[in-house]
């Protein structure tokens, strides 16, 4: 297995210093693809990726699959191929044929979830929206004799809309375990952080797979939402080699699964330089 796991090219023309909160980044939205761009194919296990002017889960069409969500009681939606019609032949990766992520465009509210696809191509997952606000959609998932790829839409759940904050955090607890991060994020270089989890002030050490590996990590740009899904290195402990091109916030998601329940543990990092300064410059 690689031990970097790159999102290809952010692409100077998208490159963003963040001088904001979380939030503050997450409201002004995604810049507008260029004309002909398409979808970087990350690299994982030996899947090679492409070169790209757009990163991953930027645009709701690349690679000739467009992402087409329905409104409904459930989160449903297909995969319009290049002919135009739903693709319904789908390659197994990490033991599903799709992996779909949702959170609100100001961080919160994350979901890791596998939608069922029906004989016709229509994927569907219930899935409830906790608050009101805007929730970008990632689909993420490679079509039999296709690039992987990944799409991004937007869903919107009415009411009153009150954005959470972010500060930077490196540990989090969920279900009485504690999750701690440890490691930078240094732009256009690749870093390795570790995640140690322990329970009653006493480490775990037999984590569960979930999905063929011993935890799965998302890191969304805090500017635009950028994707990046990686998955640990090769060995002892949770560790996984991350590149990022850009320099600012990013917010961090790890499922991971003990005594056969799954649970996510989020991080808030902002980017170093190559003298240890963090990417405002401090």
């Amino acid at each position: 297995m690689r031990t970097g796991y790159k999102v290809a090219l952010y692409g100077a023309a998208l490159a963003v210093v963040f001088g904001g909160t979380w939030a503050a980044g997450a409201a002004a939205g995604p810049p507008p693809p260029p004309t002909g761009g398409h979808s970087a194919d990350q690299q994982h296990g030996g899947h090679e990726s492409a070169p790209s002017a757009v990163p991953p889960g930027l645009s709701s069409s690349a690679n000739g699959y467009a992402l087409r969500l329905r409104e409904g009681s459930s989160l449903s939606f297909d995969v319009a191929g290049p002919d135009g019609r739903p693709v319904t032949r789908f390659a197994v990766e990490h033991e599903k044929r799709l992996h779909l992520v949702v959170v609100r465009r100001d961080g919160s509210h994350f979901r890791h979830v596998h939608p069922e696809m029906a004989a016709d191509g229509t994927w569907s997952v219930p899935l409830t929206l906790p608050d009101a606000g805007s929730y970008r959609v990632f689909a993420d998932f490679r079509p039999e004799d296709g690039p992987k790829t990944t799409l991004g839409a937007d869903v919107e759940r009415a009411g009153d809309y009150r954005p959470e904050r972010h500060e930077t955090s490196r540990t989090f607890t969920v279900d009485g375990y504690e999750v701690t991060l440890d490691g930078e994020l240094t732009a256009g270089k690749a870093s390795t952080v570790g995640l140690a989890i322990s329970r009653n002030g006493a480490p775990v050490t037999d984590l569960q797979n979930y999905l063929g590996a011993k935890g799965h990590l998302v890191a969304l740009r805090a500017a635009d939402l950028a994707y990046l899904h990686v998955h640990p290195e090769e060995g002892d402990g949770v560790r996984f080699a991350v590149e990022v091109p850009t320099a600012g916030r990013y917010r961090l998601f790890l499922d991971f699964r003990h005594e056969d329940v799954v649970r996510t543990a989020e991080f808030t990092l902002t980017t170093t330089d190559a003298h240890g300064e963090d990417g405002h410059g401090h």
